[in-house]
């Protein structure tokens, strides 16, 4: 059995999934799950013999990422975004910590977000802790969008952040979020949720304020106030979806 199989999501990636890959050559597995591309993505990740599982993505992340952990070898499972990158340090505490005899079945990791050339060090995705390393057994992935790892067991934190490039083009975070937010508001609206015109107007600014002066976002310049804007965005979409939903 392999020790470490990681998991690697992708859609059209050709322009990140080689840098992603580049740092996790020290994993016994690598499995890509993706989401029928038509650009190289795939021969790409042929090159540093990954496993290749490809399935629509069927507007559900949580199933895409459990269609990884079914295929995986490893005691332990690592996830990675096809736009993320894992830098030596974390790799250091990774093999360290499955190496050792822990009582641990799971670790969170947090995640420094560069957007348009700059690391974010405000605002809400400063502060983002995920679960992305788990030993194969304890759980599966749950909700169609942010899905939620449900691992059993004590969890432990590794210090040396994950490498988030989130978005070249203001153009295609617009693009993001619209994916984004029509599967949160299918979410929300499954779960019986209803949006009011209140809500529709009030959580976005809300979002805003907290985001860019609570949160210190306009520390970041220019690419702080872009991530407060769209993620206020957001919000406003996934709450005018569900209202849509509702009235449909």
């Amino acid at each position: 059995m392999f020790m470490i199989s990681v998991i690697v999501l992708t859609h059209n990636n050709e322009s990140t999934i080689v840098r992603t890959l580049d740092s996790l050559t020290w994993c016994d597995e690598i499995i890509v799950v993706d989401d029928i591309s038509t650009d190289r993505t795939i021969d790409l990740a042929k090159k540093y013999g990954a496993v290749i599982v490809s399935h629509q993505l069927e507007a559900n992340f949580a199933l895409q990422r459990n269609r990884g952990l079914q295929k995986a070898k490893g005691e332990w499972v690592l996830y990675v975004d096809s736009d993320e990158i894992v830098p030596p340090g974390l790799q250091k505490e990774i093999l360290n910590a499955v190496r050792s005899a822990t009582n641990n079945t799971g670790y969170y990791i947090s995640r420094k977000d560069i957007l348009f050339g700059r690391e974010l060090h405000h605002g809400e995705t400063a502060s983002v802790k995920l679960l992305r390393l788990a030993k194969k057994g304890c759980g599966d992935w749950k909700r169609a969008i942010h899905e939620i790892w449900e691992i059993q067991g004590a969890k432990g934190r590794f210090a040396t952040p994950l490498l988030h490039y989130s978005h070249k083009t203001v153009q295609g975070f617009l693009s993001d979020i619209n994916l984004y937010s029509s599967i949160n508001a299918g979410v929300f609206y499954e779960e019986g949720k209803r949006a009011t015109i209140w809500q529709i107007i009030a959580y976005p600014v809300g979002k805003f304020i907290r985001n860019y002066i609570f949160l210190g976002g306009f520390l970041d310049g220019v690419p702080g106030f872009i991530m407060a804007m769209m993620m206020s965005f957001h919000s406003f979409l996934t709450r005018g979806k569900m209202w849509e939903l509702h009235r449909t």
